[in-house]
């Protein structure tokens, strides 16, 4: 198989052991995890694992919250891409209003009533409720945008492309697949981590942005080359390698083998990025070299997971390959 470089060290959290155990409390008690086979998936996955890699510096706490953040995200993406649920539209937007609502100003601290009509939402009260009262106004609602952003896309844009057949061109999908990832939501969390905040006009800069955007785009073409076997065999076409080799009538070795290239490529263009940023701010600031070892560690720590997780070799032969997904889970009435 082609592989992927990266230019950045391996590091990883010495808290992992102690994630990972609580983890499994966590899922258990929000019942996110019921089969016997779904559990099985998961513990092979090692989300624990997966942050202490992203997040080698991060405190014990901190990292426990990042595990089941990242436990969460992918269940619920499990839901979208390998369930019957990411290929209905309107069963979806209702789960996600009721998404909305828990992320609300309003209701975001006080999870009550049809918040906890689902595993899936009880536990997104959670997270947000032990997340959001460490972060600024500002901070939560780029936080929730970005949220959104993910959960439409990936509920309506997503959806419709299953449904009609339709693969995304790649102009398209890579601007869709930053939100599909939810590695923005995921970007915003190494402020959380790391006890900083990039202000807002400092966010909306240019040298930001393409460190941020070429960041992004890493992480998520190193997934589509590691996760493209698994996707198939589901039938997904929302994967950078099967779009190229799709529109450019190239044979999965010749594609992949592009997708890899482009990741060289955007690695570059990050740290082409990096150096202007620290032009632009002589003097340092607090959040740049906390937000940038976090981007440079999220770039690591995702190869070094999406190499040896189990999460994307697991079943994918087995005739049942999507018998791991739970719809109850998104569902009222645990």
């Amino acid at each position: 198989m082609i592989d992927t470089a990266c230019p950045f060290p391996f590091a990883v959290s010495p808290h992992v052991h102690r994630a990972r155990q609580r983890l499994a409390v966590w899922t258990r008690d929000h019942g996110l995890i019921r089969s016997p086979q779904a559990r099985e998936r998961f513990e092979r996955a090692d989300f624990a694992w997966f942050a202490g890699l992203v997040h080698p510096t991060a405190h014990a706490e901190a990292l426990d919250l990042m595990a089941e953040w990242f436990a969460w995200l992918f269940l619920v993406d499990d839901q979208l891409d390998d369930g019957p649920l990411g290929r209905s539209p309107e069963r979806m937007t209702q789960a996600v209003a009721l998404m909305r609502d828990i992320l609300d100003d309003g209701t975001a601290l006080s999870a009550t009533g049809d918040a906890l009509a689902s595993p899936v939402a009880s536990a997104l009260a959670d997270l947000w409720h032990r997340t959001a009262g460490r972060m600024s106004a500002a901070w939560r609602r780029r936080f929730v945008h970005h949220l959104e952003q993910c959960l439409t896309t990936a509920t309506v844009w997503e959806a419709q492309n299953r449904v009609s057949g339709a693969v995304p061109s790649e102009e398209t999908y890579i601007a869709n697949r930053r939100h599909t990832g939810a590695i923005y939501v995921c970007m915003d969390l190494v402020e959380f981590v790391a006890g900083v905040e990039v202000p807002a006009e400092c966010h909306r800069s240019p040298a930001f942005r393409t460190a941020l955007d070429a960041a992004c785009d890493v992480v998520c073409w190193v997934n589509d080359v590691y996760s493209y076997a698994k996707e198939r065999a589901l039938g997904e076409v929302h994967n950078l390698v099967h779009v190229v080799g799709h529109h450019r009538s190239w044979d999965e070795h010749r594609a992949r083998k592009e997708v890899c290239a482009a990741v060289s490529a955007r690695t570059d263009a990050f740290l082409t990025a990096e150096e202007a940023l620290r032009r632009n701010h002589p003097g340092g600031a607090p959040w740049m070299e906390p937000c940038l070892a976090g981007m440079r560690s999220w770039m690591r720590g995702n190869l070094d997971w999406s190499r040896r997780t189990e999460r994307y070799t697991s079943g994918i032969r087995e005739s049942g390959a999507s018998a791991h997904v739970e719809p109850a889970l998104m569902e009222a009435g645990r």
